[in-house]
């Protein structure tokens, strides 16, 4: 999956939220001083890009993401990781673990979780 800039998945995370909308509104939930024009040419770009489609009604259109959330998230997440962490989870997990940002009950609700997801696998 193709990566985005800093403005583009801004706009993208308006778009996602709101599943349909028109370039005023993405406006208007960025609450920012960003002419309408820049979101537009933003948002064509994203169109070229495959992540946003559109609606025409006239003049006006509509848009609306083309790229599930969840699947881009994954994507950059793993684009992350491979990164900064050599693709190792585990390295990203020590890493929080050692700065401090990872407490020991988060680590051990995560152990549950994956046990759960084990045990789901196992019944497959």
């Amino acid at each position: 999956m193709r990566v985005l800039t800093k403005a583009e998945e801004q706009i993208m995370q308006v778009i996602w939220q709101k599943e349909k909308c028109l370039v005023r509104d993405i406006a208007e939930a960025l609450d920012m001083t960003i002419p309408q024009t820049t979101i537009s040419s933003v948002v064509r770009i994203l169109e070229r890009k495959g992540f946003v489609g559109h609606k025409a009604y006239g003049k006006t259109y509509e848009y609306f993401p083309l790229v599930d959330r969840q699947d881009f998230t994954k994507s950059s997440i793993k684009n992350w990781i491979n990164k900064y962490f050599e693709g190792s989870p585990k390295q990203l997990v020590s890493f929080l673990v050692t700065e401090d940002e990872l407490k020991l009950e988060e680590l051990d609700a995560l152990r549950k979780q994956l046990e759960g997801v084990k045990k789901k696998k196992a019944k497959k």
